[in-house]
């Protein structure tokens, strides 16, 4: 008497392996694809419009204005003598005490209506973020960039995108650092970068958020009211 096959649930339900029965795709990972083809797309075309930019965006004004950095005399220094040989108006930001700041540039013949001293900036982002909307305010398209020669691959990098997104042109002027001059770590440079791309689009500096959420990780100098790190300009 031939044996009688039992059948398995998975038989039954077209599911075994011998039957070649496939699970249907999930939906989730079909809106998945579509949405990283989305976000793909509208990325290529903001990089396709940002390197359009010449064909459409109006040529900017010669400079207007001087924006150093603080961190070093010797900027400061530099800027005075742009100031007097092109005549134009200077903000310092995070630079050295009003009492020297003023006499320097008073020596080149500057009165105090036209030197700013700007004191808000506590590292390289905050030089640009604390100054941007009053620059924008009065109508600034075009202001040179002094800074060490060494620092100014990461000014400049933080520059363009702050300042950038509010319509500035920068034009660097690179002050000779010589013996002094520390090179800066490509890690370094992009990471302020990264912050100040997250600035633009948030408003808000990760480093500070970050600060006031995670203080036991970053240890106890890591508020912003603990004071400007100088390595940090």
């Amino acid at each position: 008497m031939p044996r009688r096959r039992r059948t398995t649930s998975a038989d039954a339900s077209g599911g075994g392996i011998s039957g070649g029965g496939q699970k249907p795709p999930d939906p989730r990972l079909r809106t998945r694809g579509r949405r990283r083809s989305g976000l793909l797309l509208l990325g290529a075309a903001a990089g396709l419009l940002w390197l359009s930019r010449g064909w459409w965006w109006p040529a900017p004004p010669p400079p207007q204005l001087i924006l150093v950095l603080g961190g070093d005399v010797a900027r400061e220094r530099r800027a005075a003598e742009l100031a007097q040989s092109l005549g134009l108006p200077v903000i310092v930001s995070g630079g050295s005490n009003p009492e020297y700041a003023h006499w320097l540039f008073a020596q080149k013949g500057l009165a105090r209506g036209r030197v700013q001293l700007d004191y808000r900036a506590h590292d390289t982002l905050s030089n640009f973020t604390s100054v941007v909307a009053d620059l924008r305010r009065a109508r600034v398209r075009h202001l040179l960039l002094v800074t060490s020669s060494d620092h100014m691959p990461r000014a400049l990098l933080v520059g363009r995108i702050v300042a950038g997104s509010r319509g500035i042109e920068l034009t660097p002027v690179a002050v000779p650092c010589g013996q002094r001059c520390l090179p800066e770590s490509r890690r370094k440079v992009w990471g302020d970068g990264l912050r100040a791309l997250l600035w633009v689009l948030t408003g808000r500096d990760l480093r500070d958020w970050a600060a006031e959420r995670l203080p036991p990780l970053l240890g106890p100098g890591a508020a912003r009211g603990s004071g400007p790190d100088p390595a940090a300009r």
